[in-house]
C-alpha cells in the first residue's frame, strides 16, 4: 500500500501494525506453536468473499473531513463481492412500507440477509483483532449464527414455534449435508488427481457434540411415545417441558466446555493447517474499534428488521408458492440465510483446504444444535411460551440419520467426490420428503405439546 493509502486507513480509524501495540500479531508466540490470534474457519471462509477497497476515489474528495467517513462506508458496504445484494435491503423496506405484496417482502428480505450475514462476520473479525483470541473466539461463537438466532427470536415473539424449530433444524441439516456435501464434491472434482486430507480430530469433536444434541432432542419425543403406549402414564405435558429444559442446560454446559476446549486447552486442533503454496495474508485491521462496534450494532438492527419481515410473511408466501411452512423453514431459509458462509466453504474446498471447510460446516452445525436451539427453548421459557425439544418424529429422525451419515463419511481423514455425492443425495431425499408433506395451516403456530400421539400408522397429507 502506498503512503497516501496508508494515510487513508489511518483516517478511517484503523491503526497500522507498526503504530499500535494493541493489535496482536497472527504469527505471535503461542504455547502450541500457533498464532496468538489464529483466524477461525468461519472468518477465513467469509474472507474469501471480500475484496480490497480502492481509496483512489476517496482521495479525490475535496472536503478532507468527509474522507474518513467515505473511506469507512466504502470498506463496510463495498468491501465484499456481495455488495450488489445490499440493494435488496432498501427494496424490502420499501416493499413493506408501500405494501407491494408480502411475497416480495419475503423474497427481498431473504436476499438482503445474505450480504448482512457476511458483513457481521467481517465486523466480528475486526473486533477480534482488538480484543484478543479468547474474546474474539467468543464473539465468533456468539455472532457466527446471528441471523438464525434473530429469526428464531422474532418467530418466538409471534408464537410461531414450528417456524423456530424447523428453521434451526434446517440450518443443521444444511450445514451437514448441503454445504459439506457440495464442498467435498466440488473439491473432489477440482483436485481429482491429488490427495485431499483433513484433520479428523476436529471432526470427531464436533460429531460427538452433535450426537449429544440429537440425544437431548430425542428424549422428549421418546417420552411422548412412552406415555402414549401407557408405559409411563404419570408423565404430563409439564414433565416433557421440564425434561426439555433440563436437556437444554446440559447442552449449554457441553457447549461452554466445547468453547473452553476450542479456545484454551486444544486450540491447535481448530486452527486450519498450513497448505503448501498457500497464499493467506496476515489479517489487518481496516476499521477502528469504535467504527467496527457501531457497524456491528447497525447491521444487527437491520438483520432484526429483515428477520421480522421474513417471519411475518412466511405463511402468506407458503400459500402463494404452494409450499409448506416446514419446507420453506427447513430448506429455503438456511440456504439463503447462510449463502455467503456456504460459498466461502466451497471456495476453500476447491483450494484443497478442507480443514477450513469442515470448520465452517461442522462448526456452524454445532453452534446451532448446542447453543442456539437450547437458548431458544430457555428464552421461550422466560417469555412464558411452552416450547420443548420435541422436533417431531420425521424431523428428529432426519437429524439423527444426517449426523450418523456425516460421522461415517468423515471417519478416515481423507476426502473424494463420492463422499460429497452421498451427502448431497441424503439432503435431496430429506428435502423431497418435506416438499411433499403438507402441514395444515393451523399447526404452523403449534408447539405440538399434546400427548395424544398415535401408536399406529401415521396419516400424512401428500401433495
Amino acid at each position: 500500500m502506498d503512503h497516501s493509502g496508508a494515510a487513508m486507513m489511518e483516517a478511517g480509524g484503523a491503526p497500522t501494525r507498526k503504530e499500535s501495540g494493541r493489535l496482536p500479531s497472527r504469527h505471535g508466540s503461542h504455547p502450541h506453536g500457533h498464532s496468538g490470534l489464529a483466524r477461525t474457519a468461519h472468518g477465513m471462509s467469509s474472507s474469501s468473499l471480500r475484496k480490497k477497497s480502492d481509496a483512489t476515489l476517496v482521495r479525490k474528495v475535496p472536503v478532507a473531513s468527509l474522507r474518513p467517513v467515505l473511506a469507512n462506508l466504502q470498506e463496510v458496504l463495498l468491501g465484499t463481492k456481495l455488495a450488489v445484494l445490499f440493494l435488496a435491503v432498501p427494496l424490502a423496506i420499501a416493499a413493506q412500507c408501500f405494501r407491494f405484496g408480502q411475497v416480495w417482502v419475503f423474497a427481498l428480505s431473504l436476499i438482503g440477509l445474505v450480504p448482512l450475514a457476511e458483513r457481521v462476520s467481517f465486523l466480528t473479525e475486526q473486533l477480534a483483532l482488538y480484543t484478543g483470541p479468547t474474546i474474539g473466539g467468543l464473539l465468533n461463537a456468539t455472532c457466527g449464527n446471528a441471523t438464525e438466532l434473530i429469526i428464531a427470536l422474532f418467530a418466538l415473539v409471534e408464537g410461531k414455534i414450528e417456524v423456530v424449530k424447523c428453521s434451526l433444524l434446517g440450518s443443521v441439516l444444511s450445514n451437514l449435508l448441503l454445504v459439506l456435501g457440495t464442498s467435498l464434491f466440488c473439491g473432489g472434482i477440482k483436485n481429482l488427481g491429488s490427495e485431499q486430507p483433513y484433520d479428523r480430530k476436529q471432526a470427531d469433536v464436533n460429531t460427538g457434540l452433535l450426537v449429544l444434541g440429537v440425544l437431548c432432542q430425542s428424549l422428549p419425543l421418546l417420552l411422548r411415545y412412552a406415555v402414549s403406549s401407557g408405559e409411563h402414564a404419570v408423565a404430563t405435558d409439564t414433565t416433557v417441558l421440564e425434561l426439555s429444559r433440563a436437556c437444554c442446560f446440559i447442552m449449554l454446559l457441553a457447549y461452554v466446555a466445547y468453547l473452553f476446549f476450542q479456545l484454551k486447552t486444544h486450540r491447535q486442533l481448530f486452527e486450519p493447517q498450513e497448505v503448501e503454496g498457500g497464499d493467506e495474508e496476515e489479517e489487518e485491521a481496516v476499521l477502528g474499534f469504535g467504527s467496527a462496534l457501531f457497524w456491528l450494532i447497525l447491521m444487527t438492527v437491520v438483520i432484526a428488521v429483515l428477520s421480522e419481515y421474513v417471519v411475518g410473511t412466511i405463511e402468506p408466501t407458503s400459500k402463494s408458492w404452494g409450499l409448506s411452512v416446514s419446507f420453506i423453514s427447513i430448506i429455503l431459509l438456511p440456504i439463503v440465510g447462510n449463502a455467503a458462509e456456504h460459498a466461502g466453504a466451497i471456495i476453500f474446498a476447491l483450494k484443497n483446504k478442507l480443514d477450513i471447510t469442515l470448520g465452517v460446516a461442522l462448526g456452524s452445525a454445532t453452534q446451532i444444535s448446542m447453543f442456539v436451539v437450547p437458548l431458544s427453548v430457555l428464552v421461550a421459557w422466560i417469555m412464558g411460551i411452552q416450547m420443548d425439544l420435541d422436533f417431531k418424529l420425521l424431523e428428529t429422525g432426519s437429524l439423527f440419520i444426517s449426523v450418523l451419515v456425516t460421522a461415517f463419511t468423515l471417519q478416515d481423514g481423507t476426502s473424494h467426490y463420492l463422499k460429497g455425492v452421498l451427502l448431497l443425495l441424503c439432503y435431496v431425499v430429506i428435502g423431497a420428503c418435506f416438499f411433499v408433506t403438507r402441514q395444515p395451516a393451523h399447526n404452523a403456530n403449534s408447539n405440538g405439546i399434546l400427548l395424544d400421539v398415535p401408536i399406529g400408522p401415521m396419516n400424512v397429507q401428500i401433495a
